[in-house]
């Protein structure tokens, strides 16, 4: 059968709208999960990268790691150049202009990222997270890293991150070990954000039925 070009562009819309997949909160116990090494990168990898960054888009994220839509693998996806100063995943601390010059370089995929380096000297970023949405707090981490992966095309690559690309890296890999920023944080602090998060999804629920 002969599809017009409307048919054709509805059917693109519909395909890019099944790539957007659901995004876990910090109330999903898979959130602690250790996530496993990809063996290598497949066209099935290529595509849960590709699932992720159309998923990070929608939810105006930065960063997203695999393990945020339920897929325990160690993978992970930042774009820097589509963050916006009211919704980034992980937004610099007001006034903080040392971002490196690294940062607004598009999209970055990243497979199996480990980090071989960090500096001694820290950043301090006010973080959030799709996965805790709504919620943001001071997080110190190193200024800079090295990290080693494989990217989109399987190769190995090693990249110096600094400034504000050094924070979502490591704020990503964060979620490969099982941690949210949320660990960072006083106890008092995680368990009122928590309680607050859990509270919004039962009134979200109730409202749905």
């Amino acid at each position: 059968m002969e599809l017009s070009w409307l048919d054709l562009k509805g059917l693109v819309a519909y395909l890019n709208i099944m790539a957007i997949r659901k995004i876990i909160t910090v109330t999903d116990r898979r959130l602690k999960t250790i996530s496993e090494p990809v063996d290598s990168v497949t066209d099935e990898t290529r595509v849960l990268l590709d699932d992720m960054l159309e998923t990070m888009y929608a939810a105006n994220g930065i960063g997203l790691a695999a393990i945020q839509i339920a897929v325990p693998q160690r993978i992970l996806v930042i774009d820097l150049s589509h963050r916006n100063d009211s919704t980034a995943e992980t937004e610099a601390e007001e006034g903080e202009s040392d971002q490196g010059n690294n940062d607004e370089t598009g999209p970055r995929y990243f497979v199996n990222p480990e980090i071989i380096w960090t500096s001694e000297e820290h950043n301090v970023y006010q973080e959030g997270c799709l996965s805790v949405p709504g919620f943001y707090d001071d997080v110190e981490r190193p200024k800079q890293c090295h990290v080693r992966y494989l990217d989109y095309h399987g190769k190995e690559q090693v990249l110096e991150c600094d400034g504000l690309l050094a924070t979502c890296i490591q704020h990503e890999m964060d979620h490969l070990n099982g941690i949210v920023f949320l660990d960072h944080l006083s106890r008092l602090k995680r368990d009122r954000i928590t309680k607050k998060i859990k509270k919004e999804e039962r009134d979200a629920a109730t409202v749905d039925h």
